[in-house]
């Protein structure tokens, strides 16, 4: 039996598996702070506290000491900042975090060629230029700081306290040269990092470390059990699909939303936002358009109006219609396609008669209009994949799966197990570290049980086309 523990922005998942099916899940919500206009942070020891008590969940449904090894993965891009004591100098600063965006400008002036080598353009929500504004911003932090990492690394100190992360979590940072997959000194130098202040680099089956005996009186786990390297979110939930090879492709709707395509080549594209990004296996890559946005605004919305997000879906899927108004969806700016960290959300055309079945509606439809333009981003590169597999938890949702597979084009398919995705992709990384699997196996696609293909939907172009030039009329006014 093998664990996956996935730490995301709202919540951290866990899932024990054995080779080919899920035993047991838990999962402990955690909350993000804003405390100015733009700043997204989360303590570590939010995170560890979230684990501890999933794992305590955990214990009623299995028997912990059958753990044979530990996958990791994690919201990526987060900067957790060490002292030499390996204690965190002040709350993370994470993905959809927007304050570096002069960072970012200086950082492309001095290094032109950073896309090419990082695979993607400066934005804010990357891990490098956060190091730069604290640097200018926070001296006194920065002087203490003696490491990095990123979110699941940080669970990975606290079960086998080790400094170590795997490529397609550096892959995040800006400061993986993603062709050599290892650490661009230059890059690092410029953004105010010492070189030794970055962990080593493994695959993400690789072991790392082994539950230290503290970590096991802390979790209930067994002390000795083998924990890999693991990977970022995208990454282990490529793993769960099996999109480890070229012709797989998927979508994920979790906080954030990324469209994702598997290769076994280096593909830079950074002028349309694409991520092009290593890998956490060996010898591949992958392409990506992450969305700040994924299916958070359902619960956002849901949020204001004192709706579930599934009580949001339902309603929603009650109205259609020109009179359903236009929602831009940025509540955190925007990554791909726009680059656009300064863009919030907004409604257009609501109306005395507007309910609230209406505003439910143009929040999903919104959601499935930002994956249309991820889609354009890529070009013809997709145009060869015979379909998108969906996981995260947005992935419940038919009607959501319905609205991008006819913006897209691309017929949507979904598994059992779909909002497991990052967990089960690591638990599967751990299975593969203890030799359970081999490499070729991670690429085993799961069974289909529902399969979304692309309808055209009365109106839905034309409210795509007016999406589109609200956006541009917006990003006019700020």
């Amino acid at each position: 039996m093998y664990l996956g523990i996935d730490i995301g922005t709202s919540a951290v998942k866990l899932v024990c598996a054995d080779i080919d099916r899920i035993l047991a899940t838990s999962s402990v919500g955690i909350k993000t702070s804003s405390p100015q206009p733009g700043w997204s942070e989360q303590h570590p020891d939010l995170w560890w506290k979230a684990t501890t008590d999933a794992l305590n969940q955990l214990a009623g449904q299995i028997t912990m000491s059958d753990v044979k090894a530990i996958g990791l993965s994690g919201q990526m891009h987060g900067a957790v900042l060490l002292d030499r004591d390996l204690h965190p100098i002040r709350p993370a600063i994470l993905w959809n975090d927007s304050r570096a965006v002069p960072e970012c400008d200086e950082l492309r002036a001095t290094h032109p060629q950073i896309g090419r080598i990082a695979g993607v353009l400066p934005l804010p929500g990357f891990t490098a230029p956060k190091i730069t504004w604290m640097k200018k911003h926070e001296p006194a932090n920065y002087s203490r700081l003696a490491h990095i990492l990123l979110p699941k690394d940080y669970i990975g100190l606290c079960l086998h306290g080790e400094l170590a992360t795997d490529t397609s979590d550096a892959a995040g940072t800006l400061w993986l040269d993603q062709a050599a997959r290892n650490w661009h000194a230059d890059i690092a130098e410029a953004t105010g990092v010492a070189p030794n202040w970055l962990p080593p680099v493994f695959d993400g089956h690789s072991v790392v470390g082994t539950v230290t005996a503290q970590a096991a009186a802390e979790t209930g786990l067994k002390p000795g059990v083998p924990v890999v390297a693991g990977g970022g979110d995208a990454a282990t939930g490529a793993v769960s699909l099996g999109a480890t090879e070229p012709g797989r492709g998927f979508i994920s709707l979790g906080t954030s939303g990324q469209l994702f395509v598997a290769d076994r080549r280096y593909k830079p594209n950074p002028e349309c936002y694409v991520h092009a990004f290593a890998h956490t296996l060996p010898d591949r890559w992958y392409q990506m358009a992450a969305m700040l946005n994924g299916a958070r605004p359902i619960s956002w919305i849901g949020d204001q109006l004192g709706l579930s997000a599934a009580e949001v879906v339902a309603l929603a899927e009650t109205v259609s219609g020109d009179r359903v108004p236009i929602f831009l969806p940025y509540l955190t700016g925007e990554r791909s396609p726009l680059g656009d960290p300064h863009v919030r959300a907004s409604f257009f055309g609501l109306e005395d008669s507007t309910t609230r079945a209406d505003i439910c509606r143009s929040v999903v439809e919104a959601i499935a209009f930002c994956f249309a333009g991820a889609a354009q981003s890529f070009g013809d590169t997709i145009d060869s994949l015979p379909e998108l597999a969906a996981i995260g938890g947005g992935s419940r949702s038919d009607l959501l799966l319905c609205l991008i597979a006819a913006v897209t084009g691309k017929p949507i398919v979904r598994s059992d197990g779909a909002d497991a995705g990052p967990a089960l992709g690591a638990a599967r990384l751990a299975a593969c570290g203890d030799s359970a699997l081999t490499i070729a196996d991670l690429a085993d696609q799961p069974p289909t049980t529902d399969r979304f293909e692309p309808v055209d939907l009365a109106g839905l172009s034309e409210r795509l086309e007016r999406f589109r030039r609200l956006y541009r009329a917006v990003s006019t006014a700020y």
